[in-house]
């Protein structure tokens, strides 16, 4: 099973940030090209959201759904269809001073059945690559104006 972890310490509320990175239109604008074709705003327990995006080229599609919420704590959201024959990705959020810690937690079994072990490593890496960009893109939003937009 892939893994990827990150902690990011982002100076703002830990409600605010929570809010970001459950909000579609949020999230879309904090990754590299992607698009949201099924699902909008805050998304709630029982919520379903599908992303699109172009990796190596080829187009791929992702839904996921939220199986578990603790506002601001944490929530899990877990791949109902999609290119990996699982993932589960678990956000939590600390209060650290006047700021907050998220930690995103993935967790993935790689597709191709049993050729699923040699890509899990590039797999892995292009994770870690969009984790990594969407942490520090959510940070830039949550502590500067632009939260405003998609949470006012």
């Amino acid at each position: 099973m892939g893994h990827v972890h990150r902690r990011t310490r982002i100076a703002a509320p830990r409600e605010r940030v929570f809010d970001l990175a459950r909000h579609v239109e949020a999230h879309v604008a904090t990754m590299p090209e992607e698009e949201a074709v099924e699902g909008t705003g805050l998304l709630e327990l029982g919520d379903r959201v599908t992303f699109r995006q172009r990796q190596f080229g080829v187009p791929f599609e992702l839904t996921a759904e939220v199986v578990a919420m603790d506002r601001p704590r944490s929530f899990r959201d877990e791949q109902v269809r999609g290119v990996f024959s699982a993932l589960t990705h678990e956000h939590t959020f600390e209060r650290d001073g006047d700021g907050t810690v998220m930690v995103d937690e993935v967790r993935f079994e790689p597709p191709f059945g049993p050729l699923g072990p040699l890509v899990e490593p590039v797999a892995e890496h292009r994770l870690r690559q969009l984790v990594d960009y969407h942490a520090e893109a959510l940070r830039r939003v949550a502590e500067g104006d632009d939260w405003r937009r998609f949470l006012e």
